[in-house]
């Protein structure tokens, strides 16, 4: 067992703001990629459906990555982790302006960008710090942290947009691939306040083996994966297909811009509000609000006549819960099994989740290309989200006492 402790806010702070910063640069830039998909087909003619399935490949591709760089963040370290993703997600963008087949899309875009988004994500930030903090703080540290991301999105989406209009889309995506590379230093600022800051829980005896094969046979922890996955085709669909929603309904490219940036800007107090909600009530409570909620804003949003105004008001009402799930599900797998493995674990829900964001970009552009429009990805939508409430309900919170692999 290792010693316990106490973690002051001095140390605590510089800590979330760095990994926040991080996720900035990873996640809102990533998010934003949906403003590529018309500009992309406009140059290459490679149709919306097969570059649908270069981001879907990319969005499970990130998924997939993220367990893996969990148990290498945990083996020799979050610093290298964090290095060779922002060299990748660097690599990946620069590259992608050279593809001209769906095979080198899903190379550049798919694979390259996607796993170097995935060491500088949500699990391995998370997971990395949550040792060096009390439990008490973990809560709200990671709805702050997440809320980098969104706070990026906010900053990334109308950037991006003016870039794409005014200098070109292949030029905006060499300038996004060289702000990749401002991970670096703050990876070493992250890690060197994590070499000052002693752990602040006490750990345990028991490998990642063995909570790998106590995870496989918990219930709450397999419904917390079936839930993501309907967060994951939410979150994949939007950020894919939104500029694609407006055009259908004939509104301008700024519009795709500006409703980006509003589900950032909201989705920081819906993170801030999610991390102080599981203080006070249980986090599985808090998650199955979310998605009733999302299955409302959908369907006024359908009913709803498509202006400008509409889809504002849908974004930043949306926004409020778009990656606010992250919170309350990481802090349940944290719950569940604990800190010392959270990177790996809650990774492995991300895989769920991202299952889940493949088939909500693949899916969107394979139904606007049959179609004309996303309506029947809406239905979707709605349909899963009031699955993923109803799956909260059976799921126990509470805290999993550490076992042995002979039990």
């Amino acid at each position: 067992m290792t010693a316990v402790h106490p973690v002051s806010a001095a140390r605590v702070w510089p800590l979330v703001l760095t990994a926040a910063a991080i996720l900035l640069l990873t996640q809102g830039s990533r998010q934003s990629l949906g403003l590529f998909v018309a500009p992309i087909d406009q140059d290459t003619g490679l149709g919306v459906a097969k570059i649908s399935l270069a981001f879907a490949i990319g969005q499970f591709t990130w998924g997939l990555a993220q367990p893996f760089f969990g148990a290498m963040a945990g083996r020799w370290g979050t610093r290298w982790v964090l290095v060779l993703g922002a060299l990748l997600m660097a690599l990946g963008t620069a590259l992608t302006p050279l593809a001209h087949s769906s095979a080198a899309l899903s190379l550049t875009i798919g694979l390259l960008t996607s796993v170097g988004a995935a060491a500088g994500s949500f699990a391995i930030l998370i997971g990395g710090i949550a040792r060096y903090l009390p439990e008490n703080r973990r809560a709200f540290a990671s709805g702050f942290i997440n809320a980098g991301a969104s706070f990026g999105q906010f900053v990334f989406a109308p950037v991006l947009q003016w870039g794409i209009t005014h200098w070109g889309w292949v030029n905006t995506l060499l300038l996004l691939a060289a702000s990749a590379l401002l991970v670096i230093p703050l990876a070493f600022r992250l890690t060197a306040h994590l070499d000052a800051a002693p752990p602040a829980t006490a750990g345990t005896d028991e490998s990642l083996a063995d909570q790998l094969r106590y995870a496989a046979r918990d219930r709450s922890y397999l419904l917390l994966h079936l839930a993501f996955f309907t967060c994951g085709f939410h979150v994949a669909f939007l950020v894919t297909h939104m500029p694609g929603q407006v055009a259908v309904c004939g509104l301008a490219p700024a519009v795709s811009a500006a409703v980006l940036a509003l589900i950032g800007l909201f989705n920081i107090a819906g993170s801030l509000g999610a991390g102080a909600l599981c203080q006070r009530y249980r986090m599985k409570s808090v998650l199955m609000a979310m998605y009733v909620a999302r299955a409302l804003i959908v369907i006024a949003f359908l009913i709803a006549p498509k202006v400008p105004w509409t889809f504002y008001l849908f974004a930043s009402a949306l926004g409020l819960t778009f990656l606010a799930t992250v919170p309350p599900t990481a802090g349940l797998v944290g719950k569940l099994f604990g800190p010392r493995h959270l990177a790996t674990l809650f990774g492995l829900t991300l895989v769920s989740h991202q299952s889940g964001a493949f088939f909500g970009a693949w899916l969107g552009g394979i139904t606007v290309s049959r179609f004309g429009d996303y309506t029947w990805m809406w239905y979707a939508d709605i349909v899963l989200a009031v699955i993923a409430a109803v799956c909260h309900l059976p799921i126990v919170e509470a805290r999993l006492p550490p076992r042995l692999a002979t039990a």
